[in-house]
């Protein structure tokens, strides 16, 4: 017997249908996968007066050097900056707060919970960066951590910025680690790999392609795992211990690896503007690990601070490559600021009179 031409058609259907709906679940799956990152309403573009230079502040809670930043800013044109601040979830900056004025109501009230080692320290720049480029305005982009100072006043590192076209990327090869983890190689090849400081000053093209990019960022996010703490226990009774995690410390990878992919290195100063002194350390488990100083009041004199500032060149070891340290094609200091500073090393900043002169009473009107 002959099927009917209706019979006929709703077999004929049931074959493009079910193959059809096993490819939109397998899409759906794999959507899943992608980064939940909203880039926000359209970024705007025109904008009417100078250009501006956000300060982009990466905090654990409060800013603990509020009083130097709140002197900083009270002596540059408020036309000419603007502040962001990505904080704890659901932490406030307000007279209770913090002395920072000029930082008050400039936390992101998206805020995530971020944790070292793990992709969520670059989302959190990520959401700065989104944040801060819904202002027309700024034009420059300065990630600095919570226990950052500037070495200079705000005129000056106000027109090295702007002065400048390119972005400060520190980025290097580095090929003696084995952070590059091999699953990564179907979206970051090897040889664009790059390693560099974490503290970035990016224009705003480089800002833009950083917050819309999904793919270089959600490879970091599947594949960059922090290490779990070693087993004691286990080691003392000679059990085998397995670590999954590939630990690759997102922070001081993604941005330099995301340009180097994008070709744009040619649009880059390879270096930080952030100084760091670093201490080499061996652990209890006879490891080498490298450690930023932490400067106390007694670490820090106008000599000190001199010393620092007349740094015009980065050596680095494994490229046998010398960063000279220009700004415009014209040789310049390498730091406008730097890390890390206690609060007695901040202060005597402030007496020392190295971001101009200040009175030591205005702490107690605040």
């Amino acid at each position: 017997m002959k099927k009917r031409p209706v019979a006929r058609f709703l077999w004929l259907g049931l074959k493009v249908v079910i193959p059809l709906g096993v490819i939109l679940c397998i899409f759906a799956v794999l959507r899943v996968d992608e980064p939940q990152f909203a880039p926000g309403p359209p970024i705007p573009t025109i904008f009417s007066g100078p250009p501006k230079v956000a300060f982009l502040f990466l905090a654990r809670r409060h800013l603990p050097l509020d009083f130097l930043w709140e002197h900083f800013f009270k002596n540059a044109d408020e036309e000419k900056f603007s502040i962001y601040v990505h904080s704890r979830p659901g932490f406030v900056f307000d007279h209770r707060t913090s002395r920072c004025s000029y930082c008050y109501g400039r936390q992101l009230n998206h805020s995530i919970q971020v944790a070292w080692g793990e992709a969520s320290m670059i989302e959190a720049e990520r959401l700065l960066l989104s944040k801060a480029l819904h202002d027309p305005a700024n034009q420059r982009f300065v990630l600095l951590s919570d226990s950052c100072v500037p070495l200079y006043n705000f005129t000056y590192i106000y027109d090295y910025l702007i002065s400048s076209p390119r972005s400060f990327v520190d980025s290097f090869l580095n090929l003696k680690e084995s952070r590059y983890n091999p699953k990564m190689s179907h979206v970051i090849p090897k040889n664009t790999w790059r390693k560099g400081s974490q503290w970035i000053t990016v224009i705003r093209r480089h800002a833009e392609l950083i917050v819309t990019d999904r793919k270089v960022f959600q490879a970091f996010k599947k594949h960059c795992k922090r290490r779990r703490e070693l087993d004691l226990e286990a080691i003392d009774s000679r059990k085998a211990i397995v670590q999954k995690e590939h630990n690759c410390i997102p922070d001081e990878h993604y941005v330099q690896t995301l340009l180097a992919m994008l070709g744009l290195e040619n649009e880059v100063e390879r270096r930080t503007l952030t100084y760091t002194l670093w201490n080499e350390s061996v652990s209890g488990m006879g490891r080498q690990g490298w450690h930023p100083i932490m400067f106390k009041y007694a670490d820090i004199d106008l000599q000190h601070i001199q010393q620092i500032k007349a740094v015009d060149h980065v050596y680095y070891e494994t490229e046998y490559r010398t960063e000279w340290c220009q700004r415009n094609s014209t040789f310049s200091p390498c730091f406008l600021f730097a890390r890390k500073f206690s609060r007695g090393a901040a202060m005597r900043l402030l007496v020392e009179g190295v971001l101009g002169d200040f009175d030591p009473g205005s702490l107690l009107s605040s």
